[in-house]
């Protein structure tokens, strides 16, 4: 399939909210995926710094 223009492409006929809208929810779900457990992961080591703290205290 060949396009005469950008706008064409972007368009891709009458599905280009489709399409694009499923490019953009799939790169949504992979960001997330990457950076969920990142988050979590520094969350866990936080909390357990604030326990340890918290038993060398006392």
């Amino acid at each position: 399939m060949s396009f005469n223009s950008v706008g064409e492409f972007l368009a891709m006929g009458t599905h280009g909210a489709y399409v694009w809208s499923s490019y953009g929810i799939s790169l949504a779900v992979l960001a997330l995926n990457a950076l969920l457990p990142i988050l979590a992961r520094r969350r866990y080591l936080q909390d357990e710094a604030r326990r340890l703290r918290r038993e060398e205290s006392q």
